[in-house]
């Protein structure tokens, strides 16, 4: 009797392997597209120019100081939140958990009506006689703008650290007399100093790697980082050469910073705990005080700006700015581009965590780990040197293709892929530990598996999954900004042509119902399929 010849690679090693090349062979083609574009003999003089230098340092500088001043009022912040029950605390954590996906365009129109020199606060100051010198380009808008982003998604990190602490230890505290500064010294702060460093390394990253920020705030030359620089180079100086030695330089800092963020990241097992959620009901007058002040000048940092979107999108004749084809048509683009590329995002990544879960059950850790980080690879890439790359890499084969559409909802999907890891990673190796025994004495594998057991369970993840990186891409620009036209515009880059061309009362509308649409993507992240669809 003949046996059954094997397969050269098992049927569940397949889809991971082709995503983790497709990743790995996008990374490779996008580097040698700059590397081919770079003059081998201009690195010496670039390296030796005094405008790099001052680049390079107000890139460090002004990250360093935005993720100090995320993450310090953080601490306070989320200790307060910690604290406190008051009606409407859900929805203040679900606002700053929305501050990451929110448009960067959308807040920045928002920063400008409440801090501009004609701004909310100006025209108080000016009702009051005070007089308002406060600009928000510059160092000092581009930190504003990034604290407003940023301090939201530190506190919503620490509040999780804080959590995690077991019930337990907070009653033992309690019953020792712990309060105050001891309470944070000696119980805490052990806790919130495992999540800091990981914290500030993300947001020191982020805030790198801004472009739109300081595209739409930076303020002229002084204000410049490296990917404005490269966009610059290539959109207005039209230098590939200067663009891809840029480019390559980012790259280069961006992966030293992932791989520091992934040392400081290393998790702690938070062991075991029976009580959860425990608040010590001995608190004092001025510990109250303190967290009300903490948590309303969160809520006036936060609430304003969106307030402003709305306010002004409502008076900027809604109307009339409705009935104007770019707008529509605008709207349609990033939709079509929003859907594809959050589609492609999650099948990518359900492939890949699909094959290395595998791998890991079959106790192969290093194969896994391998594949998770060509996931994570995308990171040490930001949209501008991705598109770059591409844009250098076609410009110098085939030409530019005619419509964007595909260029960009790839790289879109590719760049929402560490996003989505994050959120499918962990359900799936749960529902692999809890039904693969099952599954392998039934013989349920390949696509009746995913049908009949992965989809079914996933639901809520898939959901968020997909919302996730939707609402990315429905906010890009720093991808459309090489690659938009007249003709090819989304609502973002129709955002920042309007901003450019001082049509405020046009430029309200397009960020309210920016707004508005990634409002209604995020809700449905929320909401749909039901909170405990996953466990169905």
């Amino acid at each position: 009797m003949a046996t059954r010849r094997q397969p050269l690679i098992p049927g569940w090693l397949l889809p991971g392997s082709f995503t983790a090349l497709l990743l790995c062979a996008v990374a490779l083609l996008a580097f040698g597209a700059l590397l081919m574009s770079a003059p081998i003999g201009d690195w010496r003089a670039l390296l030796s120019d005094d405008y790099l230098h001052h680049v390079l340092a107000f890139s460090f500088w002004q990250a360093l100081l935005s993720a100090l001043f995320s993450v310090l009022p953080a601490i306070p912040l989320a200790r307060a939140l910690y604290r406190r029950r008051f009606p409407g605390r859900e929805l203040l954590l679900r606002l700053c958990a929305m501050t990451l996906v929110l448009p960067v365009l959308v807040a920045v129109f928002g920063l400008l009506s409440v801090y501009g020199r004609s701004g909310w606060l100006a025209q108080l100051c000016a009702a009051l006689g005070i007089p308002w010198h406060f600009s928000p380009y510059g160092l000092q808008g581009i930190l504003l703008a990034h604290v407003f982003f940023n301090l939201p998604l530190a506190t919503r990190m620490l509040l999780q650290a804080l959590e995690s602490i077991p019930g337990e230890q907070r009653q033992l505290a309690s019953q020792l007399g712990l309060r105050g500064w001891n309470l944070f010294r000696l119980l805490e702060w052990p806790w919130l100093r495992r999540q800091i460093f990981p914290t500030a390394a993300l947001i020191f990253m982020l805030c790198f790697a801004s472009f739109a920020t300081v595209l739409a705030l930076g303020g002229g030359p002084q204000a410049t980082t490296l990917e404005l620089a490269i966009y610059q180079a290539l959109n207005f100086d039209y230098d590939p050469g200067r663009a891809a030695l840029l480019a390559l330089l980012q790259l280069g800092c961006c992966l030293l910073l992932v791989l520091l963020s992934q040392r400081f990241s290393k998790a702690i097992p938070a062991g075991h705990q029976q009580i959860r959620g425990w608040r010590d009901p001995a608190d004092s007058w001025r510990a109250r005080i303190s967290d009300s002040l903490l948590i309303g000048l969160a809520l006036l940092l936060l609430l304003p700006p969106l307030l402003a979107v709305v306010v002004d999108g409502l008076r900027g004749g809604v109307t009339g700015a409705m009935q104007q084809p770019a707008l529509w048509q605008a709207t349609f683009t990033s939709l079509r581009i929003a859907i594809g590329a959050g589609v492609l995002c999650v099948i990518l990544t359900v492939m890949l965590l699909w094959s290395s879960r595998e791998l890991r059950l079959r106790h192969n850790i290093v194969a896994a780990q391998a594949m998770e980080l060509s996931g994570m690879l995308i990171l040490a890439m930001p949209g501008i040197v991705l598109a770059s790359g591409f844009f250098l890499l076609f410009n110098a084969t085939i030409g530019l293709p005619q419509s964007a559409d595909g260029l960009v909802i790839f790289t879109n999907a590719l760049i929402a892929i560490p996003y989505a890891m994050k959120v499918l990673e962990n359900p799936m190796r749960d529902l692999s530990a809890r039904y693969h025994q099952l599954c392998a004495s039934l013989g349920v594998q390949g696509l009746n598996r995913l049908r009949l057991i992965e989809i079914r369970a996933l639901k809520r993840p898939l959901a968020q999954a997909l919302a996730f990186a939707c609402v990315l891409s429905i906010g890009d620009f720093g991808v459309v900004a090489l690659f938009g036209s007249a003709d090819f515009r989304t609502l973002p880059f129709y955002l920042y042509q309007q901003i450019g061309a001082y049509r405020g009362a046009d430029g309200a509308v397009t960020a309210l119902l920016l707004l508005v649409l990634c409002l209604l993507l995020f809700t449905l992240m929320e909401k749909l399929p039901g909170r405990h669809a996953d466990t169905e």
